[in-house]
């Protein structure tokens, strides 16, 4: 019997002596990656209920079963800040979803441009990503990562939360950390078409930023602009 450092993002409640048979995939993992067995413990949390520490009670070519003890971690606040980013190719948009998670996005929306590099992701891959970040960053919530939109769409059906829409212009603001509901929106390369920055500057709470004088890659604008802007929540 051994205590791991093991994390697990588990869709299931989550309390005293609950019993939690795990899917395929964390089954393998945790049978045949890591070699657990029966009396190793580790530690769960699914977004609601803090984080639990539960033992390994039973292995079997078919599914690994958990029982849990006791709470680790009660739930703890979060900050509420959307990422909006246009679509990049696979590896990149990969790499957002990760660093995304890891500095406290709540909600990461992909959204198709006219100069966006691709149109179409896998959302069940991506979840994924999002789910082992989380895990091994020690949040408590994994976000929730939504299906592409057209901007036109996304920015139509806006909610009343403040909007900081990144521009390469050095005549807007740097962007400053900011506390309550947010979104960071970061255009594609070659940025936003004229028409495009137009129909989002029509929408009520949108403010121009700049992420500083030089001119970033999308991705990287995506991870230094949530930085800042989540630094207040740090």
């Amino acid at each position: 019997m051994s205590t791991t450092s093991i994390r697990l993002y588990v869709e299931a409640p989550l309390h005293e002596a609950a019993q939690i048979p795990l899917p395929e995939a964390q089954s393998h993992y945790l049978a045949n990656v890591m070699r657990l067995a029966p009396g190793d413990t580790l530690r769960l949390f699914n977004g609601t209920a803090g984080e639990w520490r539960a033992s390994v009670t039973k292995v079997s070519r078919k599914a690994v079963v958990l029982e849990v003890s006791a709470q680790t971690r009660a739930p703890e606040p979060e900050p509420d800040c959307w990422l909006c980013f246009a679509l990049l190719k696979r590896q990149k948009t990969d790499l957002v979803v990760e660093k995304a998670t890891e500095l406290g996005a709540s909600v990461i929306q992909p959204i198709l441009t006219a100069r966006t590099q691709a149109d179409h992701v896998n959302l069940d891959r991506l979840r994924a990503i999002a789910a082992e970040a989380a895990e091994q960053c020690e949040r408590l919530i994994v976000p929730e990562v939504r299906a592409p939109l057209h901007v036109e769409k996304l920015m139509a059906n806006w909610p009343a939360r403040r909007l900081f829409v990144a521009d390469e212009r050095r005549s807007a603001a740097i962007l400053a950390p900011s506390s309550g509901p947010s979104a960071l929106m970061i255009g594609p390369e070659g940025g936003f078409t004229d028409t495009e920055l137009e129909g989002i500057a029509r929408t009520p709470l949108v403010t121009r930023v700049s992420l500083g004088r030089r001119i970033l890659r999308a991705e990287t604008a995506a991870i230094a602009g949530l930085a800042l802007l989540l630094a207040a929540d740090a």
